[in-house]
């Protein structure tokens, strides 16, 4: 699936498709402003992409310190683009 044929379901379906990864899955509520939901799926991947995710619902939730320790167990950087921008990048890479 490519991010543009992800980014479709997210405005056509109610739920994300039930194949896909759970951090992916979290990424598809984040998208449909179900941050509750994004957040409790993130900690059931018990992944590093479910990590990333992880780190980056905190960070637009503002908890800099949560996000942090989340991206260091992602073995990833805390970026400077904006949260829009990481949650392409993140959704590019893991789709």
């Amino acid at each position: 699936m490519t991010l543009e044929e992800f980014r479709k379901t997210v405005d056509s379906r109610n739920a994300p498709a039930e194949n896909l990864d759970l951090a992916v899955q979290a990424l598809w509520w984040d998208a449909k402003g179900d941050w509750h939901k994004a957040h409790e799926l993130c900690q059931q991947a018990g992944s590093r992409a479910g990590d990333w995710v992880h780190a980056y619902l905190h960070r637009k939730e503002g908890d800099e310190g949560n996000a942090s320790y989340w991206y260091s167990r992602a073995g990833r950087t805390k970026p400077s683009e904006s949260l829009e921008t990481e949650w392409e990048m993140i959704a590019a890479e893991l789709l």
